[in-house]
């Protein structure tokens, strides 16, 4: 399965596709290289080199050093275990709603910090995943070079993958220093993305719904 579709066919049985430790499973993590810090450090001394600054002055002698190990630090997060799920039968119609997620990521386009905060929605189908798994795979696609549309799209295909539920909806809204900081310079500018799967793509009362109590209480 591929993360960047927003058409995920869920498991029969997400217990298939985790091991018992509750890891990601595989498709949806390719491996990566290790960060170098070495080659890092180096890198970033000739930057400043580069920038018209002297690394070896007061002040950016530990610089290099600190780049490249924070480089280690958001490349390398490990989000811990995604995967508890719980049996659960739902009777009526039932959604749960989890809002409030945040996290920082880098936008691949300018390496400049971006902060989103998110709610997601699933309709549950004999079992539930553990609250607290939603934002842990929120951070795990965060922590490394994206754009706020996959990032959505990625956190709706894992949850759907993990819990066993093609009814999964994922709310964003983004506010990017690649807007605050340069080009535009527009503080007040937030990006709003949206993923729907399953039923919520096709049930339009279901959907509004959902919305409706993602934006309650909203000041913005």
């Amino acid at each position: 399965m591929s993360v960047n579709g927003i058409h995920p066919p869920p498991p029969a049985d997400p217990a298939e596709h985790a091991d018992p430790a509750g890891a990601l499973p595989a498709p949806l993590t390719p491996p990566r290289p290790p960060v170098d810090l070495a080659a890092v450090e180096a890198h970033t001394r000739h930057l400043l080199v580069l920038l018209g600054e002297d690394p070896d002055r007061e002040g950016l002698q530990e610089t290099p050093r600190r780049v490249a190990a924070w480089w280690r630090e958001f490349l390398d997060y490990d989000p811990g275990r995604i995967a508890t799920v719980f049996g659960h039968e739902a009777r009526g119609e039932q959604y749960v709603l989890v809002r409030g997620l945040t996290a920082w990521s880098l936008c691949e386009h300018h390496l400049l910090p971006f902060r989103v905060e998110a709610a997601v929605a699933v309709i549950p189908h004999g079992q539930v995943l553990g609250l607290s798994k939603l934002g842990r795979i929120l951070q795990l696609h965060a922590h490394r070079l994206q754009l706020q549309e996959r990032l959505t799209s990625q956190v709706a295909a894992t949850v759907a993958e993990v819990c066993g539920s093609a009814d999964v909806g994922v709310w964003m809204t983004g506010e990017h220093l690649c807007m605050s900081m340069r080009g535009v310079r527009d503080d007040g500018a937030r990006t709003d993305t949206l993923c729907l799967l399953g039923r919520l793509r096709t049930d339009t009362a279901l959907a509004e719904r959902l919305h409706t109590a993602v934006h309650a209480g909203r000041t913005r």
